[in-house]
């Protein structure tokens, strides 16, 4: 008894208790070294390497060169007044919006090892590659003088981010065990959540090219095809915003919503297909036309997959991965 004494009486005396914060690195919870955004945890950019900093810096400088470039072309384009401009002034919005979702996705991809981004980010720049080979092909030998800098910078540096974010995607991934901890439950919903973001920010990117792509195919729109894009960029806006809002807050209101948004979008792309097919044989190239359509099939191929992960991610909800994001670090 007395020597078991001392041991009860440290219990009860006055000696601080261990302090959670002073224990051993590697048993505190990783998650509160990452900063908690609006869009889930980042990593710091001390934790990057220099490397994946260079490369960052790096991609992020020449997406901005060629953001640069298609504003230019976009200005001289739009104080033309030759009629074989109207397709490249359309690309090249086209272009730039496409670079700038593509600054998004790299971003989010890089600090938050965000492989679904790093995806979208390569599948993004393959577009815009696709895109910038069919324009450059069917331009006429004055058009490829002018557009011949942007194009090459494009190829190049469009060659070197899909090498580079390939073999960056294939790097270890531990975010998903730094935010969700080791139960792969919560591993698994916080794939399905980043999924589902990313493919409402890739939705959006394709609703938004889609109405420039009528909008400026035709010079002479009425009122009521103006009334009509219009509301449909807003209502784009509107239900990415709501299929963020129900991924990241976790509310099956909004995930239901969401889904009923997203029927007037399959009547839009009817209407798209509709002005598409009567506007087919009133120009030579047929590029804005095939472009329409590959944009309104990879709509469906992105809503098909949203809504699926959509569906898997509901039922995930309420098991605390929401709490364990946006948890403030100390």
């Amino acid at each position: 008894m007395d020597e078991i004494s001392p041991l009860l009486g440290n219990q009860n005396s006055g000696y601080p208790q261990e302090d959670p914060d002073l224990l051993s690195p590697n048993l505190r919870p990783r998650h509160r070294d990452l900063i908690p955004t609006p869009c889930g945890p980042i990593k710091p950019w001390s934790e990057l390497g220099c490397l994946l900093r260079l490369y960052f810096c790096f991609t992020v400088a020449s997406l901005l060169a060629l953001l640069g470039l298609t504003l230019y072309s976009v200005y001289q384009q739009h104080t033309e007044v030759d009629p074989t401009a109207e397709d490249n002034f359309t690309v090249s919005l086209i272009q730039m919006v496409g670079i700038l979702f593509c600054i998004y996705y790299i971003s989010r991809g890089v600090l938050q090892e965000n492989r679904q981004e790093l995806v979208v980010f390569v599948l993004s720049v393959l577009l815009l590659m696709v895109r910038s080979i069919v324009n450059f092909s069917v331009l006429e030998a004055k058009s490829k003088q002018e557009l011949l800098v942007r194009f090459v910078c494009i190829m190049t540096l469009g060659v070197i981010h899909v090498c580079c974010t390939t073999l960056l995607i294939q790097r270890p991934n531990i975010m998903a065990f730094r935010v969700g901890g080791a139960l792969e439950t919560l591993q698994e919903q916080y794939f399905l959540l980043n999924l589902c973001f990313s493919m409402v920010t890739f939705d959006l990117q394709a609703q938004l090219c889609l109405c420039i792509l009528i909008t400026t195919s035709d010079v002479s729109m009425s009122a009521q095809n103006t009334i009509i894009l219009a509301v449909g960029v807003l209502w784009a806006c509107l239900t990415a915003a709501v299929g963020a809002a129900a991924v990241l807050k976790e509310a099956k209101i909004f995930v239901w919503v969401f889904m009923v948004q997203n029927l007037p979008q399959l009547a839009f792309f009817v209407y798209l297909i509709y002005t598409v097919v009567t506007r087919w044989f009133q120009d030579r190239t047929y590029t804005l036309e095939a472009a329409a359509v590959t944009g309104a099939l990879i709509s469906l191929v992105i809503k098909v997959v949203l809504l699926w992960g959509l569906i898997r991610l509901v039922h995930s909800f309420g098991q605390g991965l929401r709490e364990r994001m946006f948890a403030p670090s100390k």
